[in-house]
């Protein structure tokens, strides 16, 4: 391009249309239209804390092929040093500054250029310095290299890596020498100065300090992409930061810490992510770059990530863990219990135990056949009630909760809470109020603990018995001892009684249980190794221990006075407990969406009824506590 009538001392191409930048971005045609005949600062690499760096201006001209710059500089030192390296070829690229970008994708298709600088860098493949009009001793103007740098002031800089890394060496060693003869004050001092969020800045800035995650690391040796030679950088140099990629503007720095300060935002990983979206720092693109910062590692960058790492979960699941009472009698419980295809239970019984009358008799010729006494006729009826989980949830924490499946995950807490309610039903009762609207009565769901004595034995444990008690015994054993073996004696006295099927199961509480197991000799050895041979002491098939039972208790009335009694264990087969229900009475789940308030509520219920189906077939351990 011929020299303009202007008396200008370089001309180049500022931008290219409809070329891949390094960092993936494409400036489209009439992009910067409307910088078309304006002159904007010529800066000396984009430093606008010091005034001395202003160099002077340019003229831009747009151009079907890009953008076209005419610069002009004034008679300052540094725009005198600047000359110099212009007529000598020191110096061969530009860089613009523009902000209020519009992106389609990964498309620019409008902003404004704000400022041009002289840099060291490349990222337009088609924009450079076309024309030195500076004397030489030949007299001529010169073409230089075809690279330049784009910075956009949307947040971040983006400072480009497809220059030699010698060339890196000698813009850094330059620029750090620039900033100490101007007087700039020294970065790590200004690092020490910070708090902890503006540190968190520069640890965002400082690649290296962030592999090695040693704040207190001030070097680290880089190798070069090509060849063999080593170079050393300063995690605390700006120069290092701007050959590495990584650097924001002080204005955007200021910005992103005031708005950190903010309460409602709360951080400045928060305040960061607010500024990046306000600004137009993401890309759609694959390249996926966030400023200067991608947001996964490459070769010459390191990932947002990296910066600011999501939080992950140590169990390695995406839910959260649930925090509950004891689970495993629930499941052994709910897995044990006979299920019943008839939801209305009736048990009929008839006692012929003991009666002399019932005895078969001899005949002596002559005498009258006597008639055998009546019986004793024992029946119930148990009839089923409706027991059900409701919940709802709002549709925009559905569509928000993409971590994990937020429906099936409540849905089986539902089902878990279910569950566990049965269980504790069929055990110990519900424990609500007989006036509670949610009340699982007890003509319904009957529990083994609160069930007639004709089906359950209640016995109560007794610690002052002299076999067990002895002359020296307490000189010998701990109380535990004495506590362990009078369980055993009351659990096994009651077995007499025991009309089940099979062998029972235990289930405890957990403090009973190891009070039991911690029992010790006079040796001081422990009378029971393991809860198997406690079980076999027992005679019990299996020992499972549940939480829900600690510090229940229950009012019986025994010969007209009122007695408190402390559950401890309940020893039944639950083979002999009916769980039913008829065809529809099942477990089900329905579903429904509530236009009106946006949510999908949910209904987990069954409707059923539950006995004891046996005689006799239930121990129910206790302690009287009655003050």
């Amino acid at each position: 391009m011929a020299k303009p009538e202007l008396q200008c001392d370089f001309s180049g191409w500022v931008t290219k249309n409809d070329v891949k930048c390094a960092d993936g971005r494409v400036i489209k045609h009439g992009a910067f239209a409307d910088n078309e005949g304006e002159t904007v600062p010529l800066m000396w690499g984009h430093n606008h804390s010091d005034p001395s760096n202003v160099l002077g201006k340019m003229l831009l001209r747009n151009l079907d092929e890009g953008t076209y710059g005419y610069g002009f500089l004034n008679h300052s030192a540094k725009a005198d040093e600047a000359r110099e390296l212009l007529k000598h070829g020191d110096i061969t690229r530009m860089s613009i500054w523009a902000g209020e970008l519009v992106h389609q994708d990964c498309n620019v298709v409008h902003g404004r250029i704000k400022e041009v600088s002289l840099v060291v860098g490349a990222a337009n493949p088609g924009a450079r310095i076309e024309n030195v009009y500076l004397a030489h001793s030949d007299g001529e103007g010169e073409v230089l290299d075809d690279e330049a740098v784009i910075f956009f002031d949307d947040g971040i800089d983006f400072f480009h890596s497809d220059e030699p890394e010698e060339g890196k060496k000698e813009e850094k060693k330059e620029e750090k020498e620039e900033g100490k003869e101007e007087g700039e004050m020294d970065p790590e001092k200004i690092y020490k100065t910070l708090n902890d969020d503006q540190k968190r800045l520069f640890t965002f800035v400082v690649n290296e300090a962030l592999e090695s995650g040693k704040a207190d690391e001030e070097e680290k040796e880089v190798k070069h992409s090509e060849g063999e030679t080593e170079m050393k950088y300063n995690t605390f140099d700006t120069g290092a930061e701007q050959a590495r990629g990584n650097f924001i503007s002080h204005a955007d720095q200021e910005m992103i810490m005031e708005m950190a300060k903010d309460r409602g935002v709360g951080s400045f990983q928060n305040a960061f992510k607010i500024y990046a979206e306000q600004n137009e720092l993401m890309h759609s693109d694959a390249a996926d770059a966030v400023g200067g910062f991608t947001t996964s590692p490459t070769e010459n960058h390191f990932g947002l990530e990296a910066v600011f790492p999501e939080y992950k979960e140590v169990s390695g699941s995406k839910t959260p863990e649930l925090i509950t009472s004891d689970q495993g009698w629930i499941t052994t419980v709910m897995n044990k219990v006979h299920k019943s295809p008839i939801s209305r239970i009736r048990t009929s019984h008839l006692d012929i135990r003991g009666l002399d009358e019932l005895r078969a008799k001899g005949y002596q010729k002559g005498r009258k056949k006597s008639l055998s006494g009546n019986f004793e006729f024992a029946r119930r009826t148990t009839d089923p009630q409706t027991i059900y989980v409701r919940n709802s949830l709002h549709r925009d924490d559905i569509i928000d909760i993409t971590d994990f499946d937020y429906v099936n995950y409540l849905f089986n807490i539902d089902k878990m809470m279910l569950n566990e309610e049965l269980a504790t039903a069929i055990m110990i009762g519900d424990g609500r109020a007989q006036s509670s609207d949610d009340k699982i009565f007890e003509t319904h769901i009957r529990s083994i603990w609160h069930d007639d004595d004709l089906y359950t034995i209640h016995v109560d444990l007794d610690t002052t018995d002299p076999e067990i008690q002895g002359s020296e015994t307490e000189g010998y054993f701990g109380e535990n001892y004495i506590m362990a073996e009078s369980m055993i004696q009351t659990v096994l006295y009651a077995r007499e009684n025991f009309k089940g099927t099979g062998t029972p199961d235990m289930f405890i509480t957990p403090h009973m249980l190891n009070v039991m197991l911690l029992s010790r000799d006079r040796n001081g050895r422990r009378i029971f190794s393991s809860k198997n041979e406690l079980a076999a002491a027992l005679n019990v098939g299996a020992i499972h221990t549940a939480e829900q039972f600690a510090d229940k208790t229950r009012t019986a009335t025994i010969n007209g006075t009122e007695k408190t009694k402390k559950l401890i264990a309940i020893i039944c087969n639950l083979a002999d407990y009916s769980l039913g229900h008829t065809k529809g009475g099942e477990v089900t789940h329905f579903t429904q969406f509530d236009i009106d308030f946006n949510q999908q509520k949910s209904l987990l219920e069954t409707r059923c009824s539950g006995a004891l189906t046996k005689l006799w077939s239930a121990i129910a351990i206790e302690e009287d506590v009655t003050a």
